[in-house]
């Protein structure tokens, strides 16, 4: 299992490996984005097998990568954020995010809304 974390922040990303880690999935490597116009460049390079997705960052957001990204990839997207609005969230859907995990989360967060990508 290969899994591409995109945050502009480091130490977010950080975190999101300790959670999955502390959830007990087997990852097999981590591959680490600060924006959404890296995370397009890892895709044009690497195969992953599930995108954890910010919302806010610089140079492209998390809903305009998902938008980017569904023009080439099917790879399930999760967004985590701080973004839980209703709104907001259906908007990700609807822009072909397959789920959402809002900040701050757990391990068993992790683990409930992300267990069916790891079989």
């Amino acid at each position: 299992m290969r899994v591409l974390i995109v945050d502009d922040s480091s130490v977010m990303r950080k975190i999101v490996t300790r959670g999955l880690r502390q959830a007990g999935f087997k990852i097999d490597e981590i591959l680490e984005a600060g924006d959404g116009q890296q995370a397009m460049e890892v895709l044009g390079q690497e195969q992953v097998d599930l995108i954890l997705s910010d919302w806010n960052m610089p140079n492209m957001d998390g809903l305009t990568f998902v938008k980017e990204a569904r023009k080439s990839i099917q790879t399930p997207i999760v967004m985590v954020t701080t973004e839980g609005g209703e709104g907001k969230v259906q908007e990700a859907i609807n822009s072909g995010a397959n789920g959402h995990i809002k900040k701050p989360f757990t391990p068993e967060t992790l683990k409930g809304t992300l267990g069916k990508y790891f079989g």
